[in-house]
């Protein structure tokens, strides 16, 4: 499988990051994995261009204290529509309140996963938005 450029892990519970970290570098679907603890964090990673090209896939939790996922998204709207093009946002969330997922239509992203990340969640974010398959699968 041709691996994805990198990915951002947006998520305020570090024990998330590292177990998404975990599966993520087990299933060998990037070599750069990026990790940021709020949505301020993270725009200060896309604005700075720390990474050498912009993400493939940003994984984005909802509920952060600071800039949360909803946030992050309205200052992402601001960015050059170029540097948002090739990057498919997927949001993390374990609930959602019904003016959360009605402000969520209004902005660019490609779907909800619930949490916990899965090798079998991943596998389907694969498969959609990049027509790519873990191996084995």
């Amino acid at each position: 499988m041709e691996k994805l450029s990198s990915i951002l892990l947006v998520d305020d519970d570090s024990t998330n990051n590292f177990l998404n970290e975990l599966l993520l570098k087990s299933l060998d679907v990037t070599d750069r994995l990026l990790v940021a603890e709020n949505g301020a964090q993270a725009l200060h990673l896309l604005v700075q261009q720390v990474a050498p090209e912009e993400p493939a896939l940003i994984l984005l939790d909802v509920n952060m204290p600071g800039m949360n996922g909803i946030q992050f998204l309205e200052a992402y709207q601001d960015l050059p529509a170029a540097q948002r093009a090739a990057t498919v946002i997927i949001m993390l969330t374990t609930t959602m309140d019904a003016r959360d997922l009605a402000r969520l239509d209004e902005l660019s992203i490609a779907g909800l996963v619930s949490k916990p990340l899965t090798k079998e969640k991943v596998a389907n974010i694969l498969q959609l938005h990049f027509q790519r398959q873990l191996p084995n699968q």
